[in-house]
């Protein structure tokens, strides 16, 4: 699957939202809060049958959250090894965790994985962040390029930038490098 721009990437929390612009081959798109559910419920079997494989202990707690289902893996120790540095176990899980959910339900998967509240704790930090910078551009006049950041980064940063008054944000560059611009209001 590849990614797309940060339109098709709309996401909640550090909610690394990663969707695809095209849909695979003989999958639809989801009908009903019912199918997000039923795609929880695919990508939790598949979180456990995987929990199970490395003989980790963990919770996994299933939402539904606007139109996305939300999978948690909830525990410590050897759990936060699922993260990764910088949350990149974490975004492969959960293209994993999409694909068998896709499989089983005949249909695109959205989900968003989080495991041991990464994504929670770094959409506060990247909220923090985005209005925080909104608010130095406004004082300034002057724009500010920030770091390069996934999708689900991005739409956090964008969304809390567009509260700020007389702020605004677009991206620029290449995926991986792909960053935020905050910009003073036209």
């Amino acid at each position: 699957m590849t990614q797309s721009t940060d339109e098709a990437a709309a996401v909640s929390a550090s909610g690394e939202d990663v969707a695809v612009d095209a849909e695979p081959t003989g999958v639809e798109a989801h009908d009903s809060r019912d199918d997000l559910v039923a795609e929880g419920d695919a990508a939790g079997d598949y979180l456990e049958r995987l929990l199970d494989i490395l003989d980790y202990d963990g919770d996994i707690d299933l939402d539904v959250e606007g139109e996305r289902a939300v999978v948690s893996i909830v525990g410590e120790g050897d759990i936060e090894k699922l993260v990764g540095e910088h949350g990149e176990v974490l975004s492969a899980l959960q293209e994993l965790t999409r694909l068998a959910a896709a499989m089983e339900t005949g249909q695109r998967s959205r989900l968003m994985l989080d495991i041991a509240g990464y994504r929670a704790h770094r959409r506060e930090e990247l909220t923090t962040l985005g209005r925080e910078t909104a608010e130095q551009v406004v004082a300034s006049g002057r724009a500010v390029r920030l770091g390069a950041m996934n999708p689900f980064e991005r739409k956090v940063v964008h969304d809390a930038v567009a509260t700020v008054a007389g702020a605004t944000s677009s991206s620029e560059g290449e995926e991986p490098r792909r960053r935020v611009v905050v910009s003073p209001a036209e």
